[in-house]
């Protein structure tokens, strides 16, 4: 199954619906709907730019901790695809050019869990992992039939609540051992049940 890579952007189309990818530039310098980033894409750039160079990209699997610090619960986004159908994935987007990864996996985590989840990046965020996302199946666990896309993946505790918005459609709260199931996997975009075991493995809550 594809992987889809969603980068949702609510605050550069304020006036205009929001479309599933990059809204870019008017031949005026200026981006539909307000937006004063002067490096964002317009769709055609965007398919060009995937086609020749490697995409950065964040990925948040965010979970709820003890007083001791083990994870408890895992939490599993379900969206809906282009195509109507459903699948489990976690947070995911795009680096924006000039920003940083930690204001990346903030945006992102808001995007996707709500103003209110409070994620606890710490200062200098550490991935567990980097994973890389070809086009061509079968290159590394995870496949992406758009791009080239190049992901530091993180664990993220959150500790507010969670109200999914955008293209998110729920989370769903696991313990770790049903987020590491074949079942869960199976239902996961692009490879991503192979990054929550690594994400778990990482943090010491497989067993």
């Amino acid at each position: 199954m594809a992987v889809r890579t969603p980068d949702p952007d609510p605050d550069d189309l304020p006036d205009e619906p929001r479309l599933p990818s990059d809204l870019g530039m008017s031949g005026l310098g200026a981006v539909p709907g307000g937006s004063a980033n002067p490096a964002w894409l317009t769709e055609i750039e965007l398919a060009e730019a995937r086609r020749r160079l490697p995409m950065l990209y964040v990925e948040a699997v965010p979970v709820r901790t003890d007083g001791t610090g083990q994870v408890t619960q895992v939490g599993i986004l379900l969206r809906s695809t282009s195509v109507g159908e459903l699948v489990r994935t976690i947070v995911s987007g795009r680096v924006r050019h000039g920003e940083t990864v930690r204001d990346a996996l903030y945006r992102h985590l808001e995007n996707d869990l709500g103003p209110m989840a409070f994620p606890q990046v710490p200062p200098s965020p550490a991935p567990f992992t980097v994973a890389e996302y070809f086009p061509l199946p079968g290159v590394t666990a995870f496949h992406d039939d758009r791009q080239h896309a190049v992901s530091l993946a993180y664990v993220v505790p959150v500790t507010g609540t969670c109200e999914p918005r955008q293209d998110a459609l729920e989370v769903t709260w696991m313990t770790p051992e049903e987020a590491a199931s074949d079942a869960v996997a199976d239902e996961m975009e692009g490879g991503r049940g192979t990054l929550v075991r690594m994400a778990l493995a990482s943090v010491g809550a497989l067993r």
